[in-house]
């Protein structure tokens, strides 16, 4: 089971930071994640939204002051500063900042100390590695920037290209690039980059390209997890990745996927009682550490390829301990 470590290790230190990363490599993830949204002038940015406020120092910043604006993205209005708004040379004078400080203080002491990557920087980090650690690439709004002039599917092959990750003879079974959205997927399989494809499920709504182009008629996500949706994603992408609760909810789905050669991923498992279900939660306090060993194992049995951890270290000890057979 692929253990991927969910931007970095960020259930101890800020997300998409080099520290996180380099961390979820010493605790033995076999995969690290970086979500990728754009600046103006066409750099990958590893965010986890293109919304950055919560992530970041430019808030404080008053020489951006000016370019705090409301977007609706993917149909949710939301208020604040956007990576796309401004060039790699601005962005790369914040600091990041932990996205959860309420939760995790630990992590929030080092707020301010490191600045924000491009993919580029990731891929360097990855590469020196003497462990072959694998990539997980989140292609983020692609739909949503694409209306506004940002091909990120095109920017990302260019990079993959240029750093000799789309040469299958470079680092075969090493990249897996994934998106709540089709169309992104279709382009780079159809570029012939090696790479597995895997479509991300929310619990509810439904594709961002999907809604644009047909409306109302758009299929929701919920149908891809039905038998007629996995049917219709077999031979389009690699794989599918549920959130946490939906696969606790069916792990069927796990099995139907795979009788039509689909693997099954699954998204955040974190600790604390906050982000586990209702009966593993221990007491009322959301930062404390419910019995995530319990939900955990669940997981491990119902047979999913690979899962995004915040905790590499964490999830590495439960499975390197579980029983054989």
């Amino acid at each position: 089971m692929l253990v991927i470590g969910h931007r970095g290790a960020p259930g101890h230190l800020p997300e998409h930071t080099a520290s996180s990363y380099r961390l979820a490599f010493a605790q033995g993830a076999d995969a690290v994640e970086p979500d990728v949204v754009v600046s103006r002038d066409g750099a990958l940015v590893l965010r986890h939204e293109n919304e950055i406020s919560g992530t970041t120092d430019i808030a404080d910043r008053p020489e951006f002051a000016g370019r705090r604006t409301v977007k609706t993205v993917d149909g949710v209005r939301v208020d604040g500063w956007f990576a796309e708004d401004l060039d790699w040379a601005e962005l790369a004078t914040l600091r990041c900042r932990e996205r959860l400080p309420e939760l995790r203080p630990g992590s929030a002491a080092h707020d301010g100390e490191e600045p924000i990557l491009r993919l580029g920087d990731l891929l360097a980090l990855v590469e020196a590695e003497e462990r072959g650690i694998s990539l997980v690439i989140e292609l983020k709004h692609a739909h949503f920037l694409g209306e506004r002039g940002h091909d990120l599917a095109g920017l990302l092959l260019a990079e993959l290209d240029r750093r000799g990750w789309t040469d299958p003879a470079g680092r075969p079974g090493r990249l897996i690039i994934e998106s709540f959205e089709l169309a992104p997927l279709d382009r780079l399989r159809g570029a012939g980059v090696d790479a597995e494809f895997v479509f991300l499920l929310e619990s509810e709504g439904a594709p961002a390209d999907e809604l644009a182009r047909a409306g109302a008629d758009a299929r929701p996500y919920d149908w891809y997890r039905g038998d007629a949706g996995l049917d219709a994603l077999a031979g389009r992408v690699d794989g599918i990745s549920l959130a946490k609760r939906d696969l606790l909810r069916d792990p069927s789905v796990v099995e139907r996927a795979a009788a039509r050669g689909l693997a099954a991923y699954t998204w955040t498992l974190r600790p604390e009682n906050r982000f586990l279900e209702p009966e593993h939660r221990s007491g009322a306090d959301p930062r404390a550490f419910g019995d995530w060993r319990a939900e955990w194992a669940r997981i491990l049995a119902s047979g999913v390829r690979g899962v995004f951890v915040d905790h590499p270290d964490l999830w590495a000890a439960m499975r390197d301990s579980a029983p054989e057979g």
